[in-house]
């Protein structure tokens, strides 16, 4: 289980100016600590085993609700030595999908009130508050220059999103951008983003590919759970919807050197649970176990695991609604067998009351012609994973008024 170290003075900014001071005090705003944005560990870099020294990497992330302060999770979680972050700094992006900074929004993150902090291995660090206003629904720059060899490099592998580096050192405050000239397809080290907000909480969504956006249009913001913050936004309901998903997860199962994380039960805790303001969880998880070698065919496994996930977030006062399993008859592996363990799973789901509510994804996006199948205009192809009109439709599924 990786630790998670909460810095203890909190660094002061003037709005709309850069300060940096190690040791005065921010005022206390209004509002609560509220997720903004998320994205669960997966796993090292392969071929890191010497970090990224000198390396500046800025990570684009995109926020559900805004507020008028900012702090930030990094992550060491899969990292076998310390971690020294040389300097860290968020700023709002200039406009989407790229590296230049809004002119005034640059802010050095401190760490109790240090600009320098070592993450151990195993381990994150959340960071001091520093005032920005952060809006909703836009992009973050998140940037960390790395001054020296750190062992494998924590990432996100499925990011759906270009995020941009330089090899050039020490480039975390740049506001232009101009020597981030370096494009990648992962996030590497961030984790979070909270925000001071007068929204009551968080949703978070735990999940697989699905949920991860595996299939929808990258740089466009297009998952299910991006939809599911604009229909939030629309309705009035300020609530941080945070994305629990790793392509290839599984619930029970890890699967050592494939990126696709812990089992959901071992991440639950950090990836989950320990997430800002979180007051909803919703699950869509199994279809892996499922499809993936070995198969799980017993329903009563994946049951179980389900049971433990809502007893542990129960325990934190978190209410769980149970996501159904999306189709996937013509996906490579689909037979008769898996395809029963899969109807068994969802009847339970529907029916067994262990849940707070439901959302009947498979019913969403099922053709109704044939519905072990997904309905063609939302696929994305491989007949397992949506589009992005699949999950616009697995969005419109979930009654708002599950999400308290």
């Amino acid at each position: 289980m990786r630790r998670i170290l909460a810095a203890g003075a909190i660094a002061v900014a003037a709005l709309g100016v850069v300060t940096a001071s190690s040791n005065a005090q921010s005022p206390e705003l209004p509002g609560n600590w509220v997720g903004t944005w998320a994205a669960s560990p997966a796993a090292g870099v392969p071929g890191t085993e010497g970090g990224y020294p000198d390396y500046s990497i800025r990570n684009l992330v995109h926020t559900s609700v805004g507020g008028a302060s900012v702090r930030v999770r990094l992550s060491n979680a899969f990292g076998t030595q310390p971690l020294t972050l040389g300097k860290v700094t968020v700023a709002i992006a200039a406009e989407p999908n790229t590296p230049r900074a809004v002119p005034g929004s640059m802010r050095t993150l401190t760490f109790g009130g240090a600009e320098t902090t070592v993450i151990p291995a195993g381990a994150e660090v959340l960071s001091d508050a520093a005032l920005l206003r952060v809006p909703q629904d836009g992009d973050l720059l998140v940037t960390t220059f790395t001054p020296a060899p750190s062992g494998p490099v924590t990432h996100h592998p499925a990011a759906l999103q270009t995020s941009f580096f330089t090899k050039a050192g020490d480039r975390a405050a740049e506001e232009s951008g101009a020597s981030f000239t370096e494009q990648t397809s992962v996030w590497h080290y961030v984790s979070g983003v909270d925000v001071r907000s007068p929204a009551r909480g968080s949703v978070v969504t735990l999940g697989d590919s699905i949920t991860d956006g595996v299939g929808g249009t990258p740089g466009t913001n297009q998952r299910w759970p991006d939809f599911l913050s604009d229909r939030l936004q629309a309705a009035g309901r300020p609530l941080g919807v945070l994305n629990a998903g790793i392509s290839a997860n599984r619930l029970l199962l890890d699967v050592p050197g494939s990126g696709a994380g812990r089992n959901a039960l071992a991440r639950l805790d950090e990836d989950v649970l320990s997430l800002g303001g979180v007051k909803t969880l919703v699950v869509l998880e199994g279809i892996n176990d499922i499809q993936q070698t070995p198969h799980q065919t017993d329903p009563a496994q994946i049951i179980a695991a389900y049971r433990q996930l809502i007893a542990q977030a129960h325990a934190r006062g978190i209410r769980v609604i149970g996501g159904t399993l999306t189709p996937f008859k013509g996906w490579r592996v689909y037979n008769e067998t898996l395809e029963a363990t899969r109807l068994a799973v969802n009847e339970f789901i529907r029916h067994g009351g262990a849940f707070d509510g439901v959302v009947d994804f498979d019913a969403a996006i099922r053709d109704p012609q044939d519905p072990l199948r997904m309905l063609p205009a939302y696929d994305c192809g491989d007949h397992l994973h949506p589009n992005d009109a699949g999950f616009r439709a697995m969005a419109d599924a979930v009654d708002l008024a599950l999400l308290r």
